[in-house]
């Protein structure tokens, strides 16, 4: 094409391109309607007795003995009569078990006495490195296993929002996210924004496209010295429900600006995703230096930073793929112990669930080939114990 050629697009590119939006818009908005028929919102499907095993730690003999002798609620049964278990029943389940069964303490894993708060952030430097992925997994296994959990979204995209069966553009356009509670001109109490979640023990503070404002208006706040500076607006935006939650989970930007830095800094542990290739390895590797100097910058203006751990997870890892194999083995002699031991694995389920803004633990296992789901449910859920270790830690317990 010669450079006299006319454009493809006609008319005003601007408007072209705010139609466009407004088409896509409407188009998701109808399908994520259809998605969820009848209704509007997501709801979260019913789990099974193996699966309430496997979460709870109790065995499905003493399941089947415990509803008999009538120690645990009624619950929905299928058409062979095999029991069906909300969230709610077994988040009830468990605490029926923490007063009455052996080592009750056990089936309770949150906060105890004087346990902080853990306040964890997923970061990487480079997008597509599954930290919006792996933010819901964990998010909702924490809930399902019986911590009180809340996801905040810190990246404008919002695509964690949207998971949880929102539309960002439509419905948060004049606000209600997590930049309200944490932009300098009349922020409010972060309870307002926080919005109770179809999971069970799962809450969220969403994001929009106004959460990219915040980049803007922190600059202008470091020049006029507005208080309080960005070092510290999310963790006293916590403080006011640090009382409801024993984990926050942040699906942080793929950009180490201000707003990843304000979830750094309010954060008692970071983990940092990584698909196992050069490029990304490269990437990360950019981003750890730009970030380990940030800090330091921030160390020398207002004192010591601390956190209590800082792990490393290979994502979307192919285990065929001899390169990846190369490269996790390299970033393991590299990083040691850093690098949790469980990878998380590509997966068609993982993705052909997304397609309709859904987790592994959200699907119908019918829907999926058996074998498939039992494959990633291992990965996934391997990764979400391994981790879990590492914040049981953080309180100080031992665990086996």
């Amino acid at each position: 094409m010669s450079i006299s050629s006319k454009p493809a697009v006609s008319g005003s590119v601007a408007a072209s391109i705010a139609a466009n939006a407004v088409r896509l818009s409407e188009a998701l908005d109808n399908h994520m309607r259809n998605s969820f028929q009848p209704e509007s919102r997501k709801t979260l499907r019913k789990f099974q007795p193996a699966e309430v095993s496997e979460l709870t730690g109790i065995s499905m003999s003493n399941l089947r003995t415990r509803h008999q002798d009538g120690d645990f609620p009624e619950v929905e049964t299928d058409s062979r009569g095999r029991r069906l278990y909300s969230a709610a029943e077994i988040d009830q389940i468990r605490h029926i078990m923490a007063k009455t069964g052996r080592n009750g303490d056990a089936y309770l894993p949150g906060r105890r006495g004087t346990d902080a708060l853990q306040v964890i952030s997923i970061v990487n430097f480079k997008g597509g490195s599954s930290k919006t992925t792996s933010a819901i997994h964990l998010a909702q296994r924490y809930a399902l296993r019986g911590y009180r959990v809340l996801a905040i979204d810190m990246d404008p995209q919002a695509s964690l929002t949207t998971m949880f069966g929102y539309r960002p553009e439509i419905e948060f356009a004049e606000g209600g996210t997590i930049y309200d509670a944490l932009k300098y001109e009349e922020p409010v109490p972060i309870s307002q924004v926080i919005r109770k979640t179809y999971f069970h023990n799962l809450d969220l503070a969403p994001a929009g496209l106004m959460l990219s404002e915040y980049e803007t208006e922190t600059a202008y706040a470091l020049q006029h010295k507005i208080d309080p500076p960005f070092t510290q607006r999310l963790a006293i935006a916590l403080d006011e429900v640090e009382a409801n939650y024993d984990l926050v989970i942040i699906d942080c930007p793929p950009q180490l600006g201000f707003t990843t830095m304000t979830a750094l800094l309010a954060s008692t542990g970071l983990l940092i995703t990584v698909v196992p290739s050069m490029l990304d390895v490269a990437s990360m590797a950019q981003f750890l230096e730009m970030a380990g100097e940030t800090v330091r910058a921030l160390e020398e203006a207002a004192g010591p930073i601390h956190w209590n751990f800082l792990k490393f997870l290979i994502a979307r890892y192919e285990p065929t793929d001899v390169p990846q194999s190369q490269m996790a083995g390299f970033l393991r002699s590299i990083l040691l112990d850093q690098v949790l031991t469980t990878p998380m694995l590509k997966s068609t389920a993982i993705s052909d669930a997304g397609m309709t803004q859904q987790t592994i633990y959200e699907i119908e296992p019918s829907q999926v080939l058996k074998k498939t789901l039992d494959r990633i449910l291992e990965s996934v859920n391997g990764v979400a114990n391994e981790f879990e270790t590492v914040i049981q830690n953080a309180w100080g317990r031992e665990t086996d």
